[in-house]
């Protein structure tokens, strides 16, 4: 299903939720396969009601500190996020050529990038016993890479009210079973050279085919990397727009809202 999202979602949500000075960012972490993967949970803890809980997948830099700050900025007092690594133990790229590297083996298997999501997934709900997080309304964000981590989450079969992904690649390996249970929102550039027509009207097909409450957002003039602050590059395929940003932060916020009134 295609919707037109902007008109409404900017009218209702003006901008991400701000942090507050009670916001944490709380490590987390488990051990797979003998890898131990260094999170942080993320709210407003001056907030003590329940509230939706969303996995977000940072892009290929991974957990640093403008991660962290993006989750603060996103989670408000609205969401506890789990922020996840998804490379373990201390690969902290500094550079691109590092973070090229680092994506690299995930990309080449994605059945390894579905079983870090997925068990990222499972921490997110166990969480629910320490922290406020609503169990019955969770859902997925991720930037660039960590949109592909998100959505592969989805076609997995996992039991997420919604999933947004910003800037990311829309294939995958493989057709996937039709097991989406998620509502999925896919916000790109419409000159992102990452994500050409082919790939979008192919994710568009998937969709349909898969009978899933969807929408495909190409906003005109952005690029790949669109929410990255530190995309400061006047020029190529990798940069902030915060205009763009801000429309697309506002047609999470609504897409979100939605999913979890259900």
């Amino acid at each position: 299903m295609r919707r037109s999202l902007l008109v409404l979602s900017l009218l209702v949500f003006g901008h991400v939720g701000a942090a507050s000075a009670a916001m944490v960012a709380k490590p987390v972490q488990w051990t797979d396969n003998g890898v131990t993967y260094k999170s942080f949970l993320v709210y407003d803890d001056a907030v003590t009601t329940k509230r939706p809980g969303l996995l977000m997948v940072p892009n290929w830099f991974g957990v640093n500190d403008m991660a962290v700050a993006k989750a603060k900025e996103i989670a408000g007092k609205e969401y506890v996020i789990l922020l996840t690594d998804m490379y373990g133990g201390d690969k902290r790229p500094s550079n691109e050529g590092e973070a090229g590297a680092a994506v690299k083996p995930l990309y080449a298997d994605r059945k390894v990038m579905r079983q870090r999501v997925s068990r990222a997934f499972a921490e997110l709900k166990a969480q629910a016993k320490n922290a406020p997080v609503d169990p019955t309304k969770l859902g997925a964000i991720g930037f660039c890479f960590g949109g592909s981590a998100v959505l592969d989450l989805a076609r997995e079969g996992a039991n997420l009210a919604a999933v947004v992904t910003f800037h990311g690649i829309l294939s995958t390996d493989t057709k996937l079973p039709s097991n989406i249970h998620a509502s999925v929102l896919a916000l790109s550039g419409a000159d992102d050279e990452s994500v050409p027509m082919a790939q979008r009207a192919a994710f568009e097909t998937e969709m349909r085919d898969a009978k899933v409450d969807w929408a495909l957002e190409a906003f005109g003039g952005a690029v790949h990397c669109f929410t990255e602050k530190e995309a400061t590059a006047a020029t190529g395929n990798c940069r902030y727009d915060a205009k763009v940003a801000h429309r697309a932060y506002a047609a999470m916020h609504a897409w979100l809202s939605e999913a979890f009134a259900k």
